[in-house]
């Protein structure tokens, strides 16, 4: 995926489908926060963790629905 396509979704949560290393399919519930020439960093919801994205592995790539949050 390009990485102009992306920038318009930064501190966005989106859903992805992204291709791993063993080339099996993923899809992923991510908050990005940070882009980069090759790649896209978040908080994958998943993992419940921050993890780093390879731009040229990213498949596809929608904006989740506006959900409201409540914090304590």
């Amino acid at each position: 995926m390009e990485q102009s396509a992306v920038a318009k979704f930064l501190k966005q949560q989106v859903t992805l489908i992204y291709m791993a290393k063993d080339g099996s399919l993923t899809k992923r519930c991510v908050t990005i926060d940070r882009l980069t020439d090759t790649s896209v960093t978040g908080y994958c919801y998943l993992r419940k963790q921050q993890r780093t994205f390879r731009l040229d592995q990213i498949l596809a790539m929608q904006p989740q629905p506006f959900s409201w949050r409540i914090s304590s």
